[in-house]
Formats: structure tokens, C-alpha cells, sequence
């Protein structure tokens, strides 16, 4: 009997040049208006037809603008037949917040949901669903990707293709399960709510910015303390980027956390894969099958695998 929690999900259909995709900003409010245009650019230069929701430049505090906004554009972008993928404008905070009145609807087309950091809680909650969505730069990020992290963007829409990934192995057996890419932070405040997918046997992909490395001790020790390292297969680190301790204030580094914190776990881990914040952002498949080579420091996938 197959093990469905070793089956990819589901895939929303290849995009092509000339399909609407729809801008909302589910976060924080618009700030990087010239880098937002630039990523615009780059979807519209490749053939998309790029619309912009009215809410993508709101603004209420910190926010890009209410809750009921937000949500409204989410549930527009999502029931419209014509779009077929959504493009988050920026991260920042605020998805996890729409997810209070929002249950993504089981019998609605899958579509692509594209985006990272804060938009870690939509990704979540629609793997919950049983989608895939797509870890990967956003409109503010997209950008400042080199050339071959924005061709493997088009290729996982437009082939559903993700070549494998190199990092540096911290040794273990290879293992194969879920991928379930994320920001820490962002991941640590699903755990234990309704919109967190079951990672059993899941491999995480994690990564982080700005977070001082007493916090991320504090995060890994909460996962560890819930018992979410027993049900994973494997860990795949990205860049923890401007995790830095308080000026003349005595820290471990960043690194030397995510060593104290899981290298006793038995299991096989991958650290400096190019994914994350303020570098190189490869495009990562949410709950599809990879496999992890904890000695040759190789993520590798092939989609559908499993199903």
C-alpha cells in the first residue's frame, strides 16, 4: 500500500506566456517601489499578462492595508477562472493574520501561489489543502536573482522542473520524503495550528533573516520541544542572512546555533543551499518529493514522484 505521506501533492497546471497572473500584496505594505516594478517587468517581459490588484499598494500601519482587503484580494485572485497564478508583491508580515477567515476551497482549480518569507503561512496552508505552492523570489526580490535562479523560476511554472541543489553535507544517510520549504519564524507560528501541514516524514527547507541567534536558538529549541524533529527525515538549510548577535553583547554566530541545536538529532542535514534572503533564492516546490543526500549535500526532486 503506498505511504501517502511520501506522495507529492498536487501541482497546479504549467503556466505559459500569455496566462493572467494576478498582483496582490498579502504582507507588509509596498515600500520597494523600483525593485517592485523590475520584478513586474521580468514577468511581463517573458509574455505574462501581469495584472495588479487595486489592493497591491494600500496601506493601514505596517500592513498593506486591513485584513478584510487583503482577504478580499487573496479570494479574488483565487476563484477567477482566468488567472492562473497569483504573485505576491512583498513579504514583511501579515498572511498568517488572513487565515483566521479564510479555508482554501477543496473543489476550486489549483493555481500557483508565489512568494517566500512572511507568505510562508499561504504556502502552509495550502500544502494543509494538499497544493503545492511555490518558495521563490518575490516581485520585490525578483530582480536582484542572478539569471539562472530566474530561469529555474520559469522552469518550475512553465515545466515543473527543479534541478537539484548543492549545499554542504553535515553527514547522514540519503532520505527521501515531502519538501517543506520556509521561514523559521514565519513556520514557528503554524506549529500546532490548524493550517500546519503533517510533516511527517517531511524533509524542512529553512532559512531566515534578521533574527539574533539567542532567538534562533529559542525557535529550534520550541520545534524541538514539540517533537518535530522526530517526524522529519531530513533538514536542508538555506541562508540565515543578518542573524547577528547585539553589538558587545557575548553570542554564539548564527551557524554555530543551527550546529548546537541539531546536529545531535540523527539526522541527515544540508546547510548553505542557495535559498533565502538577500542572495541567491532558488525556487522550491512545496510539498513535492525530494530526496537528501546528507554526505554528497544534494536536494534533488522529481516531480510527481511518489504519486
Amino acid at each position: 500500500m503506498k505511504n501517502l505521506q511520501n506522495s507529492a501533492l498536487k501541482l497546479p497546471p504549467t503556466l505559459q506566456p500569455g496566462d493572467l497572473l494576478v498582483v496582490i500584496a498579502p504582507s507588509g505594505t509596498l515600500r520597494e517601489l523600483d525593485k517592485f516594478n523590475e520584478g513586474v517587468k521580468i514577468w511581463r517581459d517573458r509574455g505574462y499578462n501581469v495584472q495588479l490588484h487595486p489592493q497591491h499598494n494600500a496601506r493601514e500601519g505596517y500592513l498593506a492595508g486591513g485584513d478584510r482587503d487583503r482577504l478580499d484580494a487573496l479570494v479574488a485572485a483565487w476563484h477567477n477562472p482566468d488567472c492562473k497564478g497569483i504573485l505576491c508583491a512583498r513579504g514583511g508580515y501579515g498572511s498568517a493574520r488572513l487565515l483566521e477567515n479564510w479555508a482554501w476551497p477543496p473543489e476550486a482549480p489549483p493555481k500557483w501561489i508565489i512568494g517566500f518569507s512572511d507568505i510562508t503561512a499561504l504556502l502552509w496552508s495550502l500544502a494543509h489543502r494538499g497544493i503545492t505552492g511555490l518558495h521563490a523570489p518575490l516581485l520585490t526580490t525578483l530582480a536582484d536573482e542572478p539569471e539562472w535562479s530566474k530561469n529555474r523560476l520559469f522552469a518550475a511554472v512553465e515545466r515543473h522542473d527543479f534541478p537539484s541543489l548543492q549545499g554542504n553535507g553535515w553527514g547522514g544517510k540519503t532520505v527521501t520524503g515531502r519538501l517543506f520549504p520556509a521561514n523559521l519564524t514565519v513556520a514557528t507560528h503554524v506549529l500546532g495550528t490548524p493550517f500546519q501541514p503533517d510533516l511527517t516524514n517531511a524533509i524542512l527547507a529553512l532559512e531566515d533573516v534578521g533574527e539574533a541567534p539567542y532567538r534562533l536558538d529559542r525557535m529550534l529549541t520550541h520545534w524541538r520541544a514539540l517533537g518535530i524533529f522526530k517526524q522529519v527525515s531530513g533538514i536542508a538549510l538555506g541562508r540565515f542572512s543578518q542573524c547577528y548577535a547585539p553589538k558587545n553583547i557575548p553570542s554564539w554566530t548564527a551557524q554555530e546555533v543551527l550546529r548546537d541545536r541539531l546536529s545531535d538529532l540523527n539526522l541527515p542535514i544540508v546547510s548553505d543551499l542557495p535559498f533565502g534572503h538577500d542572495g541567491e533564492n532558488a525556487a522550491l516546490p512545496v510539498g513535492q518529493v525530494v530526496t537528501l543526500d546528507g554526505e554528497k549535500g544534494i536536494l534533488s526532486w522529481k516531480v510527481g514522484s511518489g504519486q
